[in-house]
């Protein structure tokens, strides 16, 4: 069996028993999820909550932007609260002010002397933690105290969501427009909603000493403190870490040679591909990109000035408009649509590139498609609209509204849109392909590779589609970081890796059969700790603690691979220097540079930093994880794209002379501003955050009394500089790309075209 085959079936092997780990693990966290009464009953008998309030609770929730208006189990938005955190230490403080004044005769707890505090500290845990759930009954149980403590904080609560005057200062503090949720009864159902997120963080499994979602989040009030396995495990990420870096090294020092091939053409290869119709075409997708990628800057500079102003943008009350929810729904969501769009042009850009056939009605499924992504765009955009503004209805919300759950917040029916343009594209695709995997060569494992990407990422997006509008939270955040986790930053992954292989090959600038291996290798290191590196997103997400050990383990490897991206960078800088001819591709080949950079930055340095379980206890919701997700997302994901990008319109366009100039500016300017952005607020914000989270717990990081101090507003400031640069380099690439089309300097004349069948022989 030669090398490429053993790792085809090393591949097919670990594939296999991670998702079958990954399967079990969910069998599991659908077993052990809080439970969800149906009634909650004071020890007297009378209701003070019914399923049906709780599960009304999370429609309403979920059709004002959900995760998008602060969070739930420490995931979706920074500005305004943890609403379960919040939930939790608003109610114990509650219960201990009311001890104090019937006790004690005083109008607050904290009058009372320090022993008489810690004893009454003791006490709120001894009513809080143990578990009084009927599963027979289907009961919660909860004594008078308790009772009167819900009672007020779902008053506060009502207050907030509503038009009060006494609690319109923490609206602006948490960016939410005035009668967030018009519906007083809706209100009362949110409270509901709020509380049994609350009783799952603070109440004990059965027969365990830790909360359902592992003592998330740090409370000493309540009680919640890490647990002692996310210690345990996260000194063993630690060590797995190590550990496999030490393995991957021994793997580069005994086995990686000079993979450049021994003789470089004298001319560029890919100038010699004649440009189809449905090549040609997927020029529109890239206009797309462009438009979608400076709308979602716009949003991201307004989302970010609502920390500032709450509820105005200058004075003028953008909130009655694009409240913050609306506008944070649509920066995410670009954010991924964008970069998708780029990564979809280039698949089918690619695939009659490489086959050298174009398929019957080839050029008429690309157009198809393209029209059908601006429909879901505009579609599903008016209906987030609807639904945040209160004048959708909660009927409609779920299909045609916000879903409320980050990065996948579009309405069902615009999910079953998006997966069937996603099963077009697949096919559109894979049909180009199909001709040159049947005719073998060299490069069939390469193709192989990179179709078999394409099939995943056309159906693993069917993930987002395995949970119901009633669907438990728990198994709502397992099926959604398969779509945020896997979807996004693993198939595409592997597509993106198989396509720069597959580039470099065709140019000529490597061996095909050391690329090969080196490509299925790179898959399976990558895959090894991707796939159940997945569930570092589940620690706190109400799941058994059999996930914080898996999480960590295979989360560490994930960062393994990213050890080596300095030979990545160097290899790639190498070939752009190979020959002459090789200075049309600079600007693809320094982003790929870019993209190499910040996969050990953003993706391993920040990412590290927050995946361990014991870090991530702390960590999870503040700012130090938007630092991960802006210098990952963008930086690896969003420069690859802008390089994959390039290099198809350097096809498209091939008689027009590039715009130098304006691409430097670009390049430099999203670096400078990425990095701008990070090290000027997002960083110096979360070690702020975390300190305040080690010190008093975490609802006092998320709080408004700490995000609303004069230092924090003058970091959120400071981002104006990184964000502006940014902008700069978006509009460079913008005019770039219009100067293509818009009375260009043609090139120099290139060589004879050959037929794409010829070139690809």
């Amino acid at each position: 069996m030669d090398s490429t085959r053993k790792l085809w079936t090393g591949l097919a092997l670990l594939l296999v028993a991670s998702f079958a780990v990954l399967l079990w693990v969910g069998s599991e966290v659908h077993r052990q999820a809080p439970p969800m009464p149906e009634r909650v009953v004071t020890t007297d008998g009378a209701v003070v909550f019914t399923r049906a309030d709780i599960e009304r609770g999370r429609q309403v929730w979920q059709s004002i932007g959900g995760q998008q208006l602060g969070s739930i189990w420490g995931h979706g938005a920074y500005v305004a609260p943890d609403w379960g955190a919040d939930w939790m230490h608003r109610e114990a403080e509650a219960i201990l002010d009311g001890w104090a004044a019937r006790e004690h005769g005083l109008d607050g707890y904290r009058a009372l002397d320090a022993p008489t505090q810690a004893a009454y500290a003791a006490r709120v845990q001894a009513l809080l933690r143990p578990n009084t759930w009927n599963a027979g009954a289907g009961t919660i149980t909860i004594g008078a105290d308790r009772a009167a403590a819900i009672a007020a904080v779902a008053a506060h609560y009502t207050s907030l969501f509503g038009n009060a005057p006494e609690t319109a200062p923490l609206r602006e503090a948490y960016a939410m427009r005035n009668d967030t949720v018009a519906d007083p009864a809706h209100r009362e159902s949110l409270t509901a909603f709020f509380w049994w997120v609350a009783w799952s963080q603070v109440t004990e499994r059965p027969d365990q000493a830790i909360s359902y979602t592992a003592n998330w989040p740090a409370d000493a009030l309540v009680g919640n403190t890490p647990p002692p396995s996310a210690l345990l495990w996260t000194v063993f990420s630690v060590l797995f870490l190590i550990a496999g870096v030490g393995l991957l090294g021994w793997h580069y020092a005994v086995s990686h040679g000079d993979e450049m091939a021994p003789v470089l053409p004298a001319s560029d290869p890919l100038a010699n591909i004649t440009i189809t119709p449905s090549m040609r075409a997927t020029a529109k997708y890239f206009w797309v990109v462009m438009a979608l990628f400076l709308v979602q800057i716009l949003l991201g500079a307004t989302t970010a000035h609502y920390q500032v102003e709450g509820q105005e943008a200058y004075g003028f009350a953008l909130a009655d408009i694009l409240p913050y929810s609306l506008t944070r729904t649509w920066h995410t969501q670009l954010a991924v649509l964008w970069i998708a769009t780029a990564w979809l042009g280039m698949g089918l850009y690619i695939g009659p590139a490489i086959s050298g056939h174009e398929p019957r009605f080839q050029r008429l499924g690309v157009n198809v498609l393209w029209t059908c992504l601006l429909v879901i765009v505009v579609g599903s955009f008016a209906g987030q609209w609807f639904a945040v503004m209160q004048k959708l209805g909660l009927a409609h919300n779920f299909w045609f509204g916000h879903q409320g759950w980050e990065y996948v917040d579009i309405g069902r029916f615009w999910q079953w849109f998006l997966f069937v343009g996603l099963i077009l594209w697949l096919t559109l695709v894979g049909r180009a392909l199909w001709p040159a995997i049947r005719g073998g060569g060299e490069s069939k494992s390469i193709v192989s590779l990179l179709f078999l990407s394409v099939v995943a990422i056309g159906i693993f997006y069917a993930a987002g589609l395995m949970w119901g509008e009633h669907t438990h939270l728990s198994m709502v955040e397992y099926w959604r970081w398969w779509v945020v986790h896997l979807w996004v930053e693993g198939f595409f992954e592997v597509f993106a890796v198989a396509v720069i292989a597959f580039l470099f090959t065709r140019l000529g600038l490597l061996q095909v059969k050391s690329a090969t291996i080196a490509v299925l290798f790179a898959t399976i290191v990558f895959l090894a700790g991707g796939v159940l590196g997945t569930l570092h997103h589940l620690y706190f997400t109400g799941t058994p603690t059999a996930v914080i050990a898996l999480g960590a383990s295979f989360s560490a490897l994930e960062v393994v691979p990213l050890a080596y991206v300095g030979f990545e960078a160097y290899q790639s800088y190498k070939l752009g220097k190979a020959t002459p001819w090789m200075a049309r591709y600079r600007w693809p080949i320094m982003f790929f540079i870019a993209v190499a950079f910040w996969n050990l930055v953003g993706a391993g340095l920040f990412g590290f930093l927050i995946n361990p379980p014991l870090p991530l206890y702390y960590m999870q919701g503040l700012n130090l994880t938007p630092l991960h997700g802006h210098t990952a997302l963008f930086g690896v994901y969003g420069m690859l794209g802008v390089g994959l990008m390039l290099f198809c319109l350097r096809g498209i366009r091939p008689e027009a002379q590039w715009n130098e100039g304006a691409l430097k500016l670009s390049f430099w300017a999203f670096n400078i501003g990425l990095a701008g952005m990070a090290l000027l607020t997002l960083l110096p914000i979360g070690i702020l955050q975390l300190r305040a989270a080690l010190t008093h717990g975490y609802w006092y990081a998320r709080s408004a009394e700490f995000m609303q101090q004069p230092l924090i507003d003058l970091l959120v400031w400071l981002r104006v500089p990184g964000d502006t640069i940014f902008s700069v380099g978006a509009l460079a690439l913008a005019w770039f790309m219009l100067r293509l089309w818009i009375a260009p300097r043609l090139a120099v004349p290139a060589p004879a075209t050959v037929d794409a069948a010829e070139a690809a022989a």
